[in-house]
């Protein structure tokens, strides 16, 4: 018998029919609505393969149902969403896709940066309704972007990626990170600082560290206590790195200016969330690598470990 293959989304034809023709596969057939619970846990009883998206939550309960399971390929950077302990326990391997999306998402984080200084959604709705009625001095008026200082909470692949695109705006660029990136100092004059003093200092903070047990609540009220009240925070890496509710706080009592925002705690958002009714906040539905050629390499990278497993080769990107 052919090893079985689920599939918690709708992939592109383009990947999933090289898979069909060496594979059992089933897939859920929707881009949009997640795999319910009870149809997950039936299916992944029966395979040897579980391609997963990072709103799938792959706990204990699921990696123990699955008797056969061999490797939960993820299709993202990121891996909160899958109980680590339990797969190595299990001897299931867990694969994401690093390394493709750098670019992709970098370019996301630095137009939602752009549309958050420039309250550009907000100006465009406004159009559309009808609202603007004559060109005003202060109407829609935004931060300036170039000469600014950008901040940087986490100063990986993406995080260099979007320093990179500030320099082309002349910004200064401060971060913080685990640990120094001396060769990207010396090359691009970015300039380490204590995560309490880069609050302070910058302009823009893009927060783009790892979801681990330390980073939750990582921004919390003391910390956009000490940024600037005219300060803009983006956050394009997990939701509960910044804590929402004193988020809110903060936007409400001005304790800075406004906030870009791609990933929430609870997603899909709840429509009545009270981030999404303050005018001063730009959201996004977590699209930091939605490009069509960035997608289809993340769908590419995953065949390609389940394909590797499922025919005796160790892959690559075990997490």
């Amino acid at each position: 018998m052919k090893p079985k293959i689920f599939v918690t989304r709708k992939m592109d034809d383009r990947v999933v029919v090289p898979l069909q023709d060496k594979f059992d596969v089933r897939m859920w057939e929707s881009e949009s609505e997640p795999v319910p619970r009870a149809v997950l846990l039936r299916e992944v009883s029966e395979v040897d393969a579980l391609w997963t998206v990072v709103s799938d939550r792959v706990d204990r309960e699921l990696i123990e149902t699955g008797k056969k399971l061999r490797i939960v390929a993820n299709m993202a950077v990121g891996y909160n969403n899958i109980d680590l302990e339990a797969a190595k326990e299990h001897g299931v391997l867990v694969t994401n896709t690093p390394n493709v999306l750098t670019e992709t998402t970098a370019d996301l984080t630095f137009a939602l940066l752009l549309a958050t200084a420039r309250k550009l959604i907000l100006a465009e709705s406004e159009l559309r309704k009808g609202s603007w009625k004559s060109w005003s001095p202060m109407q829609f008026t935004g931060m300036d972007v170039g000469g600014a200082t950008l901040g940087i909470v986490g100063m990986g692949r993406i995080g260099e990626a979007v320093a990179r695109r500030a320099k082309g705006f002349n910004m200064h660029v401060l971060y913080h990170n685990r640990n120094r990136k001396h060769d990207a100092e010396a090359e691009h004059g970015f300039e380490y600082r204590e995560l309490d003093r880069l609050l302070g200092e910058a302009d823009f903070v893009v927060v783009l560290t790892p979801y681990t047990p330390e980073t939750v609540r990582l921004i919390s009220e003391r910390e956009l206590g000490l940024m600037k009240r005219t300060a803009v925070l983006i956050n394009v890496s997990r939701g509960g790195i910044v804590d929402e509710a004193a988020l809110y706080n903060a936007l409400t009592d001005n304790s800075i200016w406004a906030a870009g925002l791609d990933v929430f705690e609870t997603e899909p958002v709840p429509v009545d969330h009270p981030l999404l009714s303050l005018p001063n906040v730009t959201v996004l539905p977590h699209i930091g690598s939605a490009s069509v050629q960035t997608r289809l390499a993340m769908m590419a990278m995953n065949s390609q470990a389940i394909t590797d497993v499922l025919e005796g080769r160790e892959p690559e990107n075990i997490v």
